[in-house]
């Protein structure tokens, strides 16, 4: 991602946290480039397409921590998706090279103080909890000398003639009512259906499967799935936010299931953008509530695909 963007608003930690991830995402969007469609495959962008993964625990990153390490690997060139803290690649025997600069991520949770739970015991109600946001710093493993051989060396992406039949059994899995016709790409959530148009009207029919899994994100939000807000209408900033949601689900999907289309939601741009000018938090919620969906999806692959594709999230929560 750009090395300039606006100066977070001095209001604690907490809140500087979100406006530096904000502040960074819009600056991709006002420059015309969505941080999530990376240029995998060109001299841009070294490293494989796939989530970005812990080499220590082997779990993949989740959430707003997707598109921060994916900024990160284009704009450093990095030739791997692969991360580590500074003490787990000593415990794998390796080291950070001197001089080398980490990458922040951020981990959220929420807690209860001893005390609040005394206080709850004693009145019999529900302890509350207490929201807490924190950064750590992640290397990827170029920036490390003396790993072990299958953690420096990037795993090659999936043949592509596995694609295409992993994401119709993924669909057919999902249960979910799914359509194929016309000349629009929808989901009517009244009805709980969604429609695509033929792989072969598409320019370039890879593009097909990132439009389908865009719009079956919209379908896991259904009140009988994942139960997010469907009630926005066209224009307005609870629409804008669920298209956010559902352009990053596919984006999550697709880097899973090895994918790289080119079709690209430019349209939405300026309503993502107004949305994150309003409220500095939207675009992490987004990522969460994306890789939720990812999750549900990647969820339902076949036996035997699980394996390759286990999903969307993993090293930490992201702020909800």
């Amino acid at each position: 991602m750009p090395k300039q963007y606006r100066a977070a608003r001095e209001d604690g930690p907490r809140r500087n946290l979100y406006d530096d991830i904000t502040n960074r995402i819009i600056a991709e969007l006002e420059q015309g480039r969505l941080p999530w469609v990376q240029p995998w495959g060109t001299s841009a962008a070294k490293a494989p397409l796939a989530m970005p993964k812990n080499a220590a625990t082997s779990r993949q990153y989740s959430g707003i921590n997707v598109l921060i390490l994916w900024g990160a690997v284009v704009q450093h060139g990095y030739p791997t998706q692969h991360w580590l803290t500074y003490r787990q690649a000593q415990a794998l025997g390796g080291n950070v090279r001197k001089g080398e600069c980490g990458t922040t991520v951020i981990y959220a949770d929420r807690f209860t103080p001893e005390e609040q739970r005394g206080r709850a015991r004693e009145a019999g109600e529900q302890p509350g909890s207490i929201p807490f946001l924190k950064r750590f710093t992640v290397f990827n493993a170029a920036q490390c000398d003396d790993l072990p051989e299958d953690i420096a060396v990037a795993a090659p992406p999936p043949p592509p003639g596995m694609i295409e039949p992993r994401v119709e059994a993924l669909i057919k899995a999902t249960g979910i009512d799914f359509r194929i016709g016309g000349d629009r790409a929808y989901y009517v959530p009244a009805h709980d259906y969604v429609q695509v148009p033929p792989p072969q009207a598409y320019f370039e029919p890879i593009n097909w499967h990132r439009t389908a899994l865009h719009e079956i994100g919209h379908a896991s939000g259904h009140h009988s799935r994942l139960n997010r807000d469907l009630t926005g209408s066209f224009g307005s900033k609870t629409y804008a936010f669920e298209e956010l949601v559902a352009e990053l689900n596919a984006a999550f999907c697709c880097a899973t299931l090895g994918i790289v289309p080119t079709v690209r939601h430019t349209d939405y741009i300026g309503a993502w953008l107004e949305v994150m000018h309003a409220d500095s938090r939207a675009i992490v919620r987004a990522a969460s509530q994306a890789s939720k969906a990812a999750d549900w999806l990647l969820g339902h692959l076949p036996r035997g695909d699980d394996e390759k594709a286990s999903g969307a999230s993993g090293d930490g929560r992201v702020a909800a």
